[in-house]
């Protein structure tokens, strides 16, 4: 689907004007490569300054972009021999929270996440990635069975926020999602969490108390969507821009604040400019986690999750691995 943000159409200008002179260059009689040359170099320029200097607003649109990669899109890509988890043996199944089971190069791994969905169908079928109580019941199960085998849980967050419809209250939503943020403490396995898209108040809380917590560099995560914080601020959602430069949803200011860990950089123009080169940057960082933690003593996992979560708010904070260091089995 050819869609482009109001920001981006500079760069698509250039972007296609390129692809009109290549067309060009065809002819063996013409020899444009310098002129090429120039406007690549201009494009590459351009985008820097651009998403350098993104709004709150422009990061949120950015993250909700329509061809921007799903959960299901980097499941597809780093975890092989993925076999999907159905049902919260309660109610029903939630197709917005994808649950399973599968292997990061060699390593056996679950895996939970928000899935959008992006033709009109599928985001229907998948609620618009606003998880029901039997979502975050199904995710609370696949991470118990994931302790009782040692097996390290990754979660894809990517949520405007759980789903508030009466019959998702009426069937605990904020109980399940509150047992969830209990029952992660307790989890015997590495917990990793990466912000892909939105990270929305506790929908996305609900699966993203983790020992290592990651934010793409174009994602957003927040207490609460703009639109909602503008409907309670303002009685109007249309100021959800006014609520979105006022939030501070970006990665740098939430490492700041030691709500999350790092930041995965995405490819130039965002993650949806090249899926493939942004599932390989994510793939590489959870290597990298699962090699770090494969060797660590539960009890002090536990310990350091529980303070990393206890420490946030506290303006002193120092980092994490040097204030409860990870030791050895």
């Amino acid at each position: 689907m050819d869609y482009t943000l109001e920001f981006e159409k500079p760069v698509n200008e250039l972007e296609n004007q390129i692809a009109e002179l290549k067309q060009a260059s065809s002819n063996p009689n013409i020899d444009i490569s310098k002129e090429i040359k120039a406007l690549e170099k201009k494009v590459t320029t351009l985008i820097k300054d651009i998403y350098q200097n993104l709004t709150s607003w422009e990061r949120v649109q950015l993250a909700r972009h329509p061809n921007r990669p799903h959960t299901l899109d980097y499941i597809q890509r780093i975890i092989s021999d993925f076999h999907e988890v159905h049902g919260d043996r309660k109610f029903s199944d939630d197709a917005s929270m994808i649950a399973g089971f599968g292997y990061l190069d060699d390593k056996k791994v679950a895996v939970i996440g928000i899935e959008k969905g992006k033709k009109t169908q599928e985001k229907i079928k998948r609620n618009f990635g606003m998880a029901s109580p039997e979502g975050y019941r199904k995710a609370l199960r696949v991470m118990e069975m994931a302790s009782r085998f040692h097996i390290p849980v990754i979660t894809f967050v990517d949520t405007p926020g759980a789903y508030p419809g009466i019959g998702a209250e009426e069937r605990g939503q904020a109980h399940a999602i509150a047992n969830n943020l209990e029952e992660m403490f307790r989890i015997k396995t590495p917990i990793f969490s990466v912000v892909i898209g939105e990270g929305g108040s506790g929908g996305a809380l609900g699966i993203a108390i983790a020992d290592h917590v990651m934010m793409m560099e174009y994602s957003v995560y927040s207490v609460i969507s703009p639109e909602s914080c503008a409907s309670i601020l303002w009685s109007d959602p249309k100021k959800a821009e006014t609520a979105a430069n006022s939030l501070q949803l970006g990665p740098k200011k939430a490492k700041e604040l030691g709500i999350i860990d790092s930041i995965i950089s995405e490819p130039a123009g965002g993650a949806h400019k090249d899926v493939e080169e942004a599932a390989e940057l994510v793939k590489k960082e959870l290597a990298e986690l699962l090699k770090k933690f494969s060797h660590k003593k539960i009890e002090n996992l536990l310990e350091r999750r529980f303070e990393k979560f206890r420490q946030m708010g506290n303006q002193t904070i120092v980092e994490k691995d040097d204030s409860l260091p990870l030791k050895d089995k």
